[in-house]
């Protein structure tokens, strides 16, 4: 009864506070636990391995470039943490790794004395725009770093450093994405960050996108004020509040400077970018949510459009020709069923009306780019901002589609007054002032342009960060060179196959889907072949991945909002698989990342969710509905909403399968789709169900995890159930404050699980009572997927930043409760095969080979342990490493110590031990044992 009472306790709280955004107090006493669960974690010696890949690579949020030394510089990724190089982008080294985040919204340089500032919490307002904890400074060229305030901010836009005083720094802060804050506007210290004043501010609601100073006079400063709400189903990026404004006295005091003066207001003001000239010389790049003028004069067509069965009458409809109709319906890629005829028929009868035909077409990628918006346009001040003109007469049309706010880059060449550029889609420069324009995209550079560099003093050298990595020109932007060496790719989800020599499959935001073998070297030696052990097999968005057990050539994929494919890699044959709603029906509504699952019981079975669950029969050839909308039924706005995000079936019994959606319903079905029962009731309510896991292990249980980022309420939330989700335990006990990607059930080990988060990964022994971190070469990124390759006992982090990790969790399958409380435990050890290689080099000029065993044990206290090596009981090698409590790995060169050999010749006087060329006796063929402690292992040289 107790335990029932402490049950309803935790239900009703954990619903109490369902969508209230996490406070900054809340966050930074999370990430003082977390920094103490790094240090005391039992599994912080577990070692991770990046695996790339690198070809392709992550968003960039801002560049900062030494500017008497232009080949070093600084890379900041949106989601990847900070990257320096000082040989020009040959390689670079990260920065921020010991820092709380990977999360950068701007970066900012004083080159004289190596002082780093880091504005956290991407610009962006993207559905991936992660939020950050405030600034953070180094004054030892990233070694150390303090956070200096501003919090609460979430989102940073613009770090500006005076020049003559690097203590006198301004800021602009955009504030929360998904929730009003007071942490938003122009911030300014006088005194390198101990004391912030707050100099401009709007409302709640209104942030700053962006702050410029004249190149020559730092009191001459404009900024961009931004009015943007955004909601997981709807996102409005302008408004009224959205202005342009000027201080004369370095940032202090602000004047709104559009206002009856040709630069537009109104609602319909979007995201402005700015690029000061000189003092009074100032270009602002507009996103104009303004609709377009509709024309007069309708172009002369006899094609039909889907505007024009909005209005149609059915009188009119059935009047039109046959060919007409049928034209539309191929033109717009109907399905084959529907002809002219049968169509008509259906609209005579009253089955379906003539606007059907159009709502079939209705997507969340039509709202997208069908909006006929303005868009982007250029405006140019030469007095100072007292009055505004536009620099160019027609529509920039296809630079930002009708998602501005996702960019809103300008810049100008300090030596032309007339040179300016402008990111969007494409990439586009003026040499007269913005009144005609060139795209300088290439083969070789990302569409998505977010970051650009202008060296002040040489015209044509840019550097361009874009939503694939970097890329460098000399000749303005008529070539470029890319510079992806950093592994910074930010994944959605990612699978791998069940061969021997097991391939590892992903999803990249913007950057498609990947391929590659686990064992990928992931250096530059693929330069030579031509072949990077990564291949690209989808473009788009790359989202989830099945791949079928009996033919790994079969692979599902796709791209954002249900847009999957069945590739046949051998033939190189792509069958495009969405469900279709039936015409007159409600179309579908697919999230961006919409979920997919082959059936464990029969890989001819696929199932896929937009806001019904759809199975199909045949690999995804013909597909059946089998439930109703197992969402809130959607809401009104410009982001698909109301969507299943996760499914789950369970391993014991077919068409026992889970759902979970995006407004926080979680249902479930124990008869393959012929009833439904909603099991999230006791849940926290209208949250992002980011997985339903059926277990491998019990048939009656269930794991859900729900994510409140998009109420930027980043509590983590983690549930078992024991009864098919009838009852739920919360698990998320010792947590740090981060919201909730995945959770995934060990393959061997009923009391192992692995969970991901927006600020790294974590395991618990014991179902969750209790949670570990994994720390060794992990930074604090956000961690999207889970996989556990069950044969090589590997699990691979998808991570949404820096690519793809994997570490060998064999030993963590057997830590048992029994294990853990020994004093000491040596874990399975691997044999080594005997190489005629050791201890010698293929040349002078390289090192010799030197061969290693790991040896992997645990101990239940920290202290020093002597490792000790025996043949036939005989001692041959010892050596001593300080040892941590919990998971340890030690290191064994497997050569004898000099007394070892000595005692080992005088009993194997047969055996011929030679000294390698490195002076080093290595072991011969046979059986040795380890002992630490009273625990004793064994391995084979073979």
């Amino acid at each position: 009864m107790r335990l029932f009472v402490q049950f309803l306790y935790l239900s009703f709280s954990t619903l109490l506070f369902a969508q209230k955004p996490s406070t900054a107090n809340d966050i930074q006493q999370s990430l003082l636990h977390k920094s103490k669960m790094m240090q005391s974690s039992l599994v912080k010696n577990v070692a991770f391995t990046n695996i790339g890949p690198t070809v392709m690579s992550g968003r960039v949020a801002d560049i900062a470039v030494n500017p008497e030394n232009p080949t070093e510089f600084y890379v900041g990724y949106a989601s990847g943490g900070l990257w320096y190089t000082k040989n020009n982008g040959t390689t670079f080294m990260p920065v921020l790794d010991n820092s709380p985040t990977q999360n950068i919204g701007d970066i900012a340089v004083d080159w004289n004395s190596g002082t780093i500032w880091v504005g956290t919490g991407e610009k962006n307002s993207s559905r991936s725009s992660y939020a950050g904890i405030g600034i953070l400074k180094s004054t030892d060229k990233g070694k150390t770093w303090l956070n200096v305030g501003l919090t609460d901010s979430h989102h940073i836009s613009r770090i500006i450093i005076n020049p003559k005083n690097t203590n006198e720094v301004v800021v602009g802060v955009i504030g929360h994405l998904y929730s009003s804050n007071k942490e938003r506007g122009i911030f300014k210290t006088t005194d390198g960050g101990k004391t912030w004043t707050k100099t401009l501010y709007i409302n709640k609601d209104t942030g700053i996108i962006d702050v410029a100073f004249a190149p020559n006079n730092f009191n001459i400063m404009y900024a961009a004020s931004w009015q943007r709400v955004r909601k997981a189903w709807n996102f409005d990026g302008d408004g009224s509040k959205s202005a342009i404004y000027k201080s004369t006295n370095a940032g202090k005091t602000w004047t709104k400077i559009t206002k009856n003066n040709q630069f537009p207001t109104g609602d319909g003001v979007g995201r402005i970018g700015l690029a000061v000239f000189n003092e009074n010389t100032v270009y602002a790049l507009h996103d104009s949510q303004f609709r377009r003028p509709k024309k007069d004069d309708k172009a002369s067509t006899d094609e039909l459009t889907k505007e024009d069965f909005k209005t149609m009458s059915t009188e009119d409809f059935l009047s039109l020709s046959d060919k007409k109709i049928d034209n539309y319906l191929k033109n717009n890629g109907f399905q084959e069923k529907y002809s002219a005829k049968n169509v008509k028929q259906m609209v005579s009868v009253g089955t379906i009306k003539p606007i059907d035909l159009a709502k079939y077409l209705e997507d969340a990628n039509t709202i997208l780019f069908d909006t006929p918006v303005i868009g982007a346009e250029v405006f140019k001040t030469t007095d100072g901002g007292v009055s505004w003109n536009k620099t160019h007469t027609n529509y920039l049309n296809g630079v930002y589609s009708s998602y501005g706010y996702y960019f809103g880059e300008i810049r100008v060449d300090l030596q032309n007054e007339n040179a300016i550029y402008v990111l969007g889609v494409p990439i586009i420069k003026s040499k007269d002032g913005g009144k005609t324009f060139t795209s300088i995209s290439k083969e070789n550079v990302h569409s998505d342009h977010q970051a650009l560099w202008v060296n002040p003093k040489r015209s044509g050298h840019i550097l361009n960060g874009n939503d694939g990595g970097l890329n460098l020109s000399y000749d303005d932007g008529d070539s470029w060179i890319k510079l992806n060496s950093p592994a910074v790719g930010q994944f959605y989800a990612i699978y791998a196959d069940n061969q021997k020599e097991y391939k590892v499959y992903g999803g990249l935001q913007d950057n498609g889907v990947w391929v590659a073998s686990h064992n990928a070297k992931t250096d530059k030696r693929w330069y030579q072949s031509g072949h990077n052990p990564y291949t690209s097999i989808m473009g788009g968005d790359g989202m989830q991945v099945q791949v079928d057990d009996r033919n790994p050539d079969i692979v599902y994929t796709g791209f954002q909002f249900g847009n999957y494919f069945r590739i046949d890699r051998k033939t190189e044959k792509n069958t495009y698989i969405q469900p279709k709603h039936i015409l007159g029906e409600t179309p579908y509504r697919f999230n961006w990342q919409t979920p997919i699952l082959l059936s464990k019981h029969n890989q001819d079975i696929l199932y896929l969710g937009g806001n019904k669950l759809h199975r199909s029969l045949n690999k995804g050839d013909d597909w059946e509905t089998i439930s109703d909308d197992l969402t809130t039924g959607g809401k009104k706005g410009n982001v698909a909403y109301g969507t299943l995000t996760t499914i789950a079936e369970s391993p014991f019994q077919f068409g026992l399968l889970y759902t979970g959606s995006d407004d926080g319903y979680i249902n479930r079905t124990k008869n393959g789709g012929g009833t439904w029962t909603r099991i999230s009731n006791n849940l926290p309510q209208n949250l992002w169900v980011s997985r339903v896991v059926a277990s491998q292990f019990k048939k009656e249980r269930v794991y859900a995890t729900l994510n409140g980022y998009r109420f930027d309420d980043f509590t983590p939330y983690v549930y078992v159930s024991d009864d098919y989700g009838q009852t739920w335990q919360n698990i998320s006990n010792n947590l740090p404050v981060a919201a909730v990607n995945v959770i995934r059930e060990d393959t061997d080990n009923e009391n192992l699980l692995y969970l991901g988060t927006d600020n790294g990964v974590y395991v618990s022994f014991n179902r969750g009572k209790s949670w570990d971190a994994f720390v060794k070469n992990l930074p604090n990124v956000a961690v999207h997927d889970l996989v556990i390759q069950p044969t090589a006992k590997h699990l691979i982090l998808g991570t949404h930043g820096r690519s793809l990790y994997k570490a060998t969790i064999a030993p963590l399958q057997k830590m048992t409760q029994e294990i853990l409380k020994k004093p000491v435990h040596i874990f399975e050890l691997e044999d080594i095969q005997k190489r005629n290689n050791w201890g010698t080099s293929r040349s002078q000029w390289r090192e010799a080979f030197e061969p290693e065993i790991s040896i992997p044990f645990y101990v239940n206290s920290a202290n020093k342990v002597t490792v000790k090596i025996f043949s036939e009981g005989m001692q041959i090698h010892t050596f001593s490493i300080d040892a941590d409590k919990g998971f340890n790995e030690a290191f064994y060169d497997v050569s004898f110590s000099k007394k070892g050999l000595k005692n080992y010749k005088k009993v194997n006087k047969e055996i011929d031990i030679k000294k390698a060329k490195n002076g080093v006796y290595y072991l011969p063929k046979g059986k040795y044992v380890v002992k630490i402690g009273e625990a004793t292992s064994d391995f084979h040289v073979k």
